[in-house]
């Protein structure tokens, strides 16, 4: 709960009472152990303490390999954790490998479309993504995309994330017309899945405004600022920043116009 509401060095202290307890009771490569070393590895993760989060997932990674079969799918998870610190330190080959790793173990152990192959998929695509190899990026968020429309409901918000990781590839790459259309195709979703006024659509109209205005169609643009401002008018407090940006970003194109 400490975790879940921010308060990170709460949950350390709680997690480690629950740790010390568990090294006294159970024996030394109980699984039970890694799973504390792995709540206190996210823990730091959050705080950004990518070190100590980086010893406790590996801790956590030699217990697992202890005791579990070689294509347990909590190894892959603790090899994705441990990829996710190394992505978050800008060390991408490392990250790239170790995503990998967990690929592997999913691909072995689990069924072909199953979501946590498409949360592996999402995951390299995103390190080429970082690295600017788009075209790979790409054809990952894809086979990503793939498996989730075949394991999820049509409304789930990981399908929004995989349009919208598409959708920015696009934009990358220059291709602006189906940057639009992907972004168009996760605000459809979410304007079914969603309150009317979240402000995740808001960030939707704010993303295709953004392509609008890359393409020179300033008009366009305007109107999706617009839409998106009216959306975090009414879902934020009057004085928040993401509403000060969008005012910015509308004045800066109305400037376009004169």
């Amino acid at each position: 709960v400490y975790n879940n509401v921010g308060e990170y060095s709460k949950a350390i202290s709680s997690y480690e009472r629950s740790l010390e307890i568990q090294k006294i009771a159970l024996p030394p490569n109980h699984p039970d152990l890694a799973t504390s070393y792995n709540n206190i590895a996210m823990v730091y993760s959050h705080m950004g303490e990518y070190s100590k989060a980086l010893s406790s997932y590996e801790r956590s990674l030699e217990i697992r390999k202890i005791v579990l079969p070689s294509n347990h799918p909590d190894l892959a998870a603790s090899y994705n954790n441990i990829a996710i610190v190394y992505d978050n330190m800008g060390e991408h080959s490392k990250a790239l490998s170790l995503y990998e790793r967990s690929l592997e173990i999913r691909k072995i152990a689990l069924p072909p479309n199953h979501p946590d192959l498409a949360h592996s998929y999402n995951n390299i695509a995103m390190v080429y993504d970082n690295m600017g190899e788009y075209s790979k990026a790409l054809s990952l968020y894809e086979r990503a995309l793939g498996i989730r429309k075949i394991a999820l409901s049509p409304n789930h918000p990981d399908l929004v994330h995989s349009y919208n990781n598409i959708a920015s590839v696009y934009d990358n790459m220059g291709e602006y017309s189906k940057a639009i259309s992907s972004y168009e195709r996760s605000l459809e979703i979410q304007k079914i899945a969603l309150p009317p006024n979240h402000p995740d659509l808001a960030v939707s109209y704010n993303n295709i405004a953004a392509v609008y205005s890359h393409t020179g169609e300033h008009s366009k643009a305007l109107l999706s600022l617009e839409t998106s401002l009216e959306v975090l008018k009414q879902s934020l407090p009057p004085m928040h920043p993401h509403l000060a940006l969008v005012k910015t970003n509308i004045e800066n194109i109305k400037k376009r116009f004169k």
